[in-house]
């Protein structure tokens, strides 16, 4: 029995989300479909991250046993073979100690969240950002999460059906940054709560209309309180990008 690290790559249009549910198809699903294929085993494939329903993935990193003595070049490329024509890709296979964990191991954990801030309609990137058509202040928005920076109680930034343990995460970063029409909003911890990137960028989408400073984002931190936030961004914006150990 060998235990392989998989990092994959997915747009998560059209998927549930990560996790293997009964209402419709999951990358979860999909990737241990294709296993199944390739080895004829019947495997469980766990991720350092469970993304939501149109969540996409850059670096997502998972891990399964394998029985069937193999390569790390057939295990990547006959996954692959398998899953087409979904729009997931192993990018790289490795065999990797039996205590690993794609998630218990995972020390930091980068998002990237994507926004187009233009009049015109998406049309290349349609599904793979928020596209924003009112003006958007990129400098405000940078200056105001710093707010967010550090340690803190999180609980206005979580959803309600949030299952961790405790509210309190370590934000490492939180910046904003513009390119052209692209906002982009990188996030970096060991871990975040359910839709806590998502609450922040949408929070953030206040202060740069102008709704909102910096000190109503520090305000509405310490209510703790989901109402007091901002809205949810949508999760097409929302990339996975690495997991480091």
């Amino acid at each position: 029995m060998t235990r392989w690290k998989l990092v994959i790559e997915y747009d998560g249009t059209g998927f549930v989300g990560w996790q293997r549910q009964d209402n419709g198809p999951s990358v979860q699903a999909a990737v241990e479909r294709a296993v199944k294929a390739f080895c004829g085993e019947d495997v469980t494939v766990w991720c350092a991250g469970r993304t939501d329903a149109g969540v996409h993935a850059l670096g997502q990193v998972a891990h399964l046993d394998i029985e069937k003595a193999t390569t790390a070049r057939t295990v990547r490329d006959a996954i692959n073979q398998h899953l087409k024509p979904l729009p997931v890709a192993i990018l790289s296979a490795e065999p990797v100690d039996a205590h690993f964990h794609a998630r218990l191991s995972a020390r930091r954990r980068l998002y990237r969240y994507r926004i187009v801030n233009r009049r015109a309609p998406l049309a290349l990137g349609l599904n793979r950002a928020w596209h924003v058509p009112y003006a958007l202040d990129a400098a405000a928005m940078h200056d105001a999460a710093q707010a967010l920076v550090g340690k803190h109680d999180f609980s206005t930034f979580r959803a309600s059906l949030c299952q961790a343990k405790s509210p309190v995460k370590t934000l490492d970063e939180l910046s904003v940054a513009r390119q052209g029409d692209v906002i982009e909003v990188t996030a970096r911890a060991r871990s975040f709560l359910h839709h806590q990137v998502r609450n922040m960028v949408g929070t953030l989408s206040l202060v740069g209309r102008g709704k909102w400073s910096r000190d109503d984002v520090g305000e509405a931190l310490a209510a703790r309180d989901r109402r007091k936030g901002g809205p949810t961004a949508p999760p097409e914006g929302l990339y996975l990008v690495e997991v480091g150990y």
